[in-house]
């Protein structure tokens, strides 16, 4: 499973909260899996460069179609000026023909608290998904 472990990118004052966000894609079809990691890495190096993130990484698993990312920011809007930026923008509209399925969670931590645990992010993927909340 190729991962591209937690990658430290800004350094939150120890007071501060982090704004997290995790998601997961799954692609319709093993043959679109190669175009949706290519795209998942573009998106992932303008992540290290997108003012107010803290850290981010990503999962691939391939053979399963499914793609997991697990980043931290400095606060909403800085998450949403990256999704609204490009490349990120024309990235995730072309790439929903190529997704079954998705799924995103959102919450606050300490900024002590990071990294975040993997774990702790697909609970709450599946907590979302359950829930639909």
């Amino acid at each position: 499973m190729p991962t591209l472990p937690w990658t430290t990118l800004g350094e939150p004052a120890p007071d501060a909260e982090a704004y997290v966000m995790a998601s997961r894609f799954e692609v319709r079809s093993l043959k679109d899996v190669p175009r949706f990691f290519l795209k998942s890495l573009s998106a992932w190096r303008q992540v290290t460069r997108a003012p107010g993130a803290y850290g981010a990484s990503l999962i691939a698993q391939p053979l399963k179609r499914t793609f997991w990312t697990l980043s931290a920011w400095e606060d909403e809007e800085a998450l949403h000026r990256y999704a609204r930026t490009e490349p990120h923008r024309s990235i995730m509209t072309g790439l929903r023909s190529t997704t079954k399925a998705s799924a995103f969670t959102f919450w606050q931590v300490p900024a002590h608290g990071l990294p975040v645990d993997w774990a702790e992010a697909r609970r709450r993927l599946a907590e979302q998904e359950r829930t639909g909340a």
